[in-house]
């Protein structure tokens, strides 16, 4: 296998192992929240991040945070946990190089785009725009690869 192509799906390993770990921290963040005042803790994060507490979208993002139910809570942090162990799957069988990884990739990432077009749609931020192309573009070439791998094969 040659360097460039391997490098390509290296460099598609290390995207999903990315998002493997803010998912984690997502989690972990969201279960602190629970066992805490979770406005409380939302607002001292947004000022570690330099975010002005009096900012119309943090007072926002505070107040809706503060509304939600403690199983509202346990939802979410499931959730993020599960995402954070496809993509960790993902990433670990693309870095190994394994047929399945790919073929699994285009399953995750294909089924979720449906979904990031409709979050486009009702809030659209250049973030989830750039996500759909990213993830849109690996479907793609993923599909493309194999497909001329198999043909190579037969040749």
């Amino acid at each position: 296998m040659k360097t460039s192509k391997s490098g390509l799906i290296r460099l598609i390993a290390v995207f999903k192992l990315l998002k493997t770990a803010v998912l984690i921290v997502a989690g972990a963040g969201i279960l602190k929240m629970m066992h805490n005042n979770a406005a409380t803790v939302l607002e001292h994060g947004f000022a570690m991040l330099g975010l002005d507490p009096g900012n119309r979208y943090v007072d926002h993002a505070l107040r809706k945070v503060a509304s939600l139910p403690p199983e509202r809570f346990k939802e979410l942090s499931l959730g993020s946990f599960v995402y954070a162990a496809l993509f960790l799957t993902e990433g670990v069988g693309l870095w190994m190089m394994k047929r399945w990884a790919e073929w699994f990739t285009i399953a995750i990432t294909g089924s979720l785009i449906p979904l990031e077009i409709y979050e486009i749609c009702r809030h659209p931020t250049a973030v989830r725009i750039l996500v759909l192309i990213l993830n849109a573009a690996i479907v793609v070439y993923l599909l493309v690869r194999i497909r001329r791998d198999r043909s190579q094969r037969t040749e």
